[in-house]
């Protein structure tokens, strides 16, 4: 028997979902996808363009009708997710989930090299999830990019933290990236497990049932949560706020983790439940996926410090390169 894809990825417009454990509870109203917005609604992140770059202002979100009228102009974007660079909770062998640790030296320098890979993929936008571990990533990834822009992380908390974030100078927004960061991109909260050591947790309650709580689909750890919790707030998330940016062109990186990505991966590829527990991703190495009338095409993952042979044949993607290069000149 074929596994079946979650229903909740086909049915986002429609579906209303509460999530609850003993010590943690979501509740999701009704999930309306962006395409479907009215044009006054308002998004609290900013979007960027290529050629002029907004760090504090909110602006509309755009309206069926230009996300219609972007899809006829074959709008071309592209979407680089990246798992952070190795914490010093993996290297301990913890179970981290939402606990907030920084990177280690190697993690570091992964976040560097990812910075490499992707140094002449163009970015309008970024979103992390609201870890350091992701964030770490995300600045360090920048710091190797040919565009040379700085990326700023936006704070929409309260006005306060809007007035005193404000960039003051024009030509210093048009070199600025947002960063938008997301508590529902965070890893899965693993609940009475965290901070424990893996193989002690293994000797303690048996490899099988270790193995059903990390690798299953819908099957927490103590009052934690289940790839499926985790699926539905990040792809929920990822429909909501991320898509409508790549609908009107906007190139937009993901720092995420191993299982918010892999969740945003099974709504992308349409894996199954079954598909998704067996994909593994390796901490930071990047994957792209071109974002074209509407579908998801994915790349692959850049294997050496350029883009050889990966994206280099898309025709956004080569113009792009081009122009840097024009402009190193």
């Amino acid at each position: 028997m074929i596994a079946s894809r979650p229903s909740f990825c086909p049915d986002l417009r429609r579906s209303s979902v509460r999530l609850s454990s003993e010590v943690f509870k979501v509740k999701i109203g009704r999930l309306e996808r962006s395409l479907c917005r009215s044009s006054g609604n308002k998004l609290s992140a900013v979007i960027a363009s290529a050629s002029q770059t907004s760090v504090s202002d909110p602006i509309s979100t755009p309206s069926r009708n230009d996300l219609s009228d972007s899809l006829k102009k074959s709008n071309e974007a592209s979407l680089i997710l990246i798992r952070h660079g190795e914490s010093l909770w993996n290297e301990k062998n913890l179970f981290t989930g939402s606990v907030d640790v920084p990177l280690t030296k190697k993690g570091v320098e992964e976040a560097i090299q990812a910075g490499k890979r992707i140094s002449n993929i163009p970015v309008d936008m970024i979103y992390t999830s609201s870890l350091i571990r992701a964030q770490m990533t995300a600045m360090l990834a920048m710091t190797e990019h040919r565009q040379q822009k700085v990326p700023i992380i936006l704070h929409d908390e309260n006005e306060r933290a809007r007035t005193w974030g404000r960039i003051f100078s024009e030509e210093t927004k048009k070199q600025s990236i947002p960063v938008v960061t997301a508590w529902q991109l965070n890893e899965r909260m693993y609940g009475e497990l965290q901070g424990l050591n893996k193989q002690e947790t293994v000797e303690r309650y048996g490899k099988e049932q270790v193995h059903e709580w990390r690798r299953s689909y819908d099957i927490p750890p103590p009052n934690g949560e289940s790839l499926a919790m985790c699926a539905q707030r990040a792809v929920t998330y990822f429909c909501d706020e991320i898509e409508p940016q790549l609908f009107i062109g906007k190139n937009v990186m993901i720092a995420a983790h191993g299982n918010s990505l892999r969740s945003i991966i099974m709504y992308l590829d349409k894996l199954t439940t079954q598909e998704v527990i067996s994909l593994e991703l390796s901490t930071g190495v990047p994957l792209l996926y071109i974002f074209k009338e509407g579908r998801f095409v994915r790349r692959g993952s850049p294997v050496g410090p350029t883009e050889a042979g990966v994206y280099a044949y898309t025709g956004k993607l080569a113009q792009y390169r081009q122009k840097l290069d024009e402009m190193s000149h």
